[in-house]
């Protein structure tokens, strides 16, 4: 059995969230996401717009994941530790950053594969919260 796992904040749930997770389930028998912690959020000193307990509840109620859990720690690595995925799914703003590719070479050592998608043009959670924030004035 071919375990996947991703992870992110999934505030304002939208299409490309969707997209990733249909995307990563057909390339995974099981597929576990992980779903930061408002406390994991606020070290970009930001605030997620729907709590914690809820983003995760959406997340474990879409028929592609098989599996929701906090995520409270941004190290991947430690995620593996704990989970023993065979893919990594990541999104491709990541590809070819320096801090990725010793994350690559870390995970080619254990026989995790990294696949990166790549963002749904013209949506995304920053671009929900800035056009709320130009409604409400």
């Amino acid at each position: 059995m071919t375990v996947g796992y991703t992870c992110g904040v999934y505030d304002l749930f939208h299409i490309g969230h969707l997209n990733l997770l249909k995307n990563a389930k057909g390339l995974c028998d099981k597929l576990i996401v992980g779903v930061s912690t408002d406390e994991l959020v606020a070290y970009k000193h930001k605030k997620a717009v729907i709590p914690f307990e809820e983003r995760l509840e959406i997340i474990r109620n879409i028929k592609c994941v098989d599996a929701a859990i906090p995520q409270d720690d941004l190290d991947k690595f430690k995620a593996w530790e704990k989970l023993r995925f065979d893919i990594l799914f990541v999104g491709d703003d990541w590809f070819n950053h320096p801090r990725w590719k010793e994350m690559e070479a870390k995970f080619a050592e254990v026989g995790v594969r990294i696949v990166y998608f790549p963002y749904t043009k013209g949506t995304s959670s920053t671009i929900l919260n800035e056009t709320l924030a130009k409604i409400r004035g």
